[in-house]
């Protein structure tokens, strides 16, 4: 634990951020990193970015080994994995491993709406802790912006002459902004009259659900983004072919917003290990993972890192292996597959409420999800670690049925505590990490070929990982994929966009769903960041807010502190 003075154990996360000691983060960058103050742009006394510069200087540099986290598919027991994460890497650095993590940045619709913040829990967390949650400095702000210039763009060319022949009922580039907004999701457009603009149906989505957080989380330095920006297809003409950004002149404007946007931001934990935090895509629309540029960045600046997928490996570490390792090279040397007691039984079929009543038999009925995922794991070459994510009111029978549930499974386990602990309650963990890093790298294996046809990339993803018996496409959907074929797409992979609760499409069949059918009703083309969206079941790009969102709960007390962010 942290010789800090913090809240006791079970107090609120703030008050637990806000009493831990932060250390300037110049000096701390050149002490634990190396990192020279010449190559950051700080944001104040805590946070910085690492100049492109600085990371273009350092490219061939040796890589240490990368760790991902994943975890059993999502329950509203929770799994911790960014707290895990979090609590890992400050216990790699506690037994001597000198480690960072990456992380993906919270978005400001689910911190007011209903998820709360991404910045760990309990004493595993990354600091400044409101900073982090609220804007941080500027990244999805200048997404937003950058994604709203290529809008206005799009309707300003409708407006004046429209030389590439736009046809305005096929202008596919929506609006975003960073909040949970359901009356936004479908809207008009150039009412008023000619002067207004040309009238069109259109809408809102979520700024991380925007195409331009994908590749700002998949380029690898500017010329590379502003390809994949000029990629984007913004519209269909009226002879059905694409327009991009490029073709109304808009990428290279775009690059401009985001060109600070694509440096790495590096803040600490509460024990004073650095850490990324840097992009946030959606992990059902998108891949879901922080930017290929921090990876990189901190797989040449720490012999260990440890990064996070969003939500379950399904989801998550499907998309981070076959689209971030695909286009990146990158490869995981361990994996860690988060699990708590308290989310196997709610697997296993209890209800939230009862989670606090010892339950064997649920954890054991609960388990067969925590089996398919490291079935599935095994699939790409890669036997996870399991992290017990420890919660107080988990009993020693239950966690040795979960025990004993890996041995059979022939998978290393250990307890974390971190939550309570910090890196003291998770060098169990650390040292079962190291342990299998040590056997060596192993054969990673990507689900499909580049050159397998789109269908069967759903197909394969759909019954190696989902275990569904057959795919059902929408007429639309067929049509879209064949012809993204036929524009040379083919060989992009496929981001499955479909709940997270569940391997089906219907988010309340829990444990391990098999023999379903998954219904492609959308098919979408992301051809800046890369990758073709298969939309199944009832997936929405721009959330609401719940009946009762944790914006009520937030604001400043009478010292002019925040109080209530979770």
């Amino acid at each position: 634990m942290s010789d800090q003075e913090l809240p006791p154990p079970g107090s609120p996360d703030i008050e637990i951020a806000r009493a831990a000691s932060m250390k300037p983060i110049l000096p701390l960058a050149e002490e634990r990193l190396n990192v020279p103050a010449d190559a950051l742009v700080p944001y104040g006394h805590y946070k910085a970015k690492v100049s492109l510069d600085y990371i273009k200087s350092i490219s061939d540099r040796p890589k240490g080994k990368l760790i991902l986290v994943t975890a059993i598919t999502p329950t509203t027991a929770g799994e911790g994995k960014t707290t895990t994460s979090v609590g890992l890497n400050d216990g790699l650095n506690k037994i001597g491993v000198k480690s960072m993590v990456c992380l993906r940045e919270p978005s400001l619709g689910p911190c007011f709406g209903m998820k709360g913040g991404a910045a760990g829990g309990g004493r595993a967390q990354v600091i400044p802790m409101e900073d982090i949650n609220l804007h941080f400095n500027g990244d999805f702000h200048a997404i937003t912006s950058a994604h709203s210039l290529l809008a206005a763009m799009v309707d300003n060319h409708l407006q004046w002459g429209n030389e590439e022949n736009i046809d305005p009922r096929r202008v596919t580039w929506r609006r975003v902004v960073d909040m949970n907004d359901r009356a936004l999701r479908n809207i008009t457009v150039g009412m008023g009259g000619p002067a207004h603009g040309v009238p069109r149906e259109t809408g809102f989505d979520i700024t991380v659900a925007s195409e331009i957080m994908a590749i700002l989380c998949l380029a690898t330095d500017l010329k590379d983004l502003q390809r994949r920006l000029g990629d984007i297809i913004v519209a269909r003409r009226y002879d059905k072919t694409p327009v991009t950004a490029r073709d109304i002149g808009a990428d290279g404007a775009m690059a401009v917003l985001l060109k600070d946007a694509l440096q790495p931001n590096l803040v600490q934990s509460i024990e004073h290990n650095p850490a990324f935090i840097h992009g946030g895509p959606f992990a059902n629309i998108a891949h879901g993972c922080n930017s290929v540029m921090a990876t990189q960045t901190a797989l040449r600046l720490a012999d260990v890192v440890v990064t996070e997928a969003g939500f379950g490996a399904d989801l998550g570490a499907e998309k981070f292996l076959d689209i971030k390792c695909r286009h990146s090279g990158l490869r995981p040397d361990a994996v860690v597959l988060v699990a708590t007691i308290r989310a196997l039984k709610m697997q296993g079929g209890v209800s939230k409420d009862e989670l606090g009543t010892p339950n064997t038999d649920a954890v054991e009925k609960g388990c067969v999800n925590i089996v398919r995922h490291i079935e599935n794991l095994k699939k790409y070459g890669l036997t996870p670690v399991v992290a017990i994510n420890h919660f107080v009111k988990d009993t020693d029978d239950e966690i040795a049925v979960l025990e004993r549930v890996c041995k059979e499974q022939d998978v290393r386990c250990a307890i974390a505590k971190h939550w309570e602990a910090g890196g003291d309650g998770a060098t169990d963990l650390a040292a079962a990490v190291k342990e299998q890093l040590d056997e060596g790298a192993p054969d990673v294996k990507l689900l499909y070929e580049d050159d397998t046809p789109l269908t069967g990339k759903i197909e394969t993803v759909a019954k190696e990982i989902y275990r569904a018996d057959r795919v059902d496409y929408s007429g639309a959907a067929a049509r879209s994929l064949k012809e993204f074929e036929k524009l040379g797409y083919g060989n992009l992979p496929v981001c499955i966009a479909k709940t997270q609760y569940s391997f089906s499409t219907d988010p309340t069949k829990g444990g391990a769903v098999s023999g379903h059918t998954l219904e492609v009703r959308e098919a979408r083309l992301a051809a800046g960041a890369g990758f073709i969206v298969a939309v199944c079941g009832d997936i929405m790009t721009m959330p609401g807010l719940p009946r009762r969102p944790a914006a009520l709960d937030i604001g400043l007390d009478e010292n002019g502190e925040i109080v209530g962010l979770a």
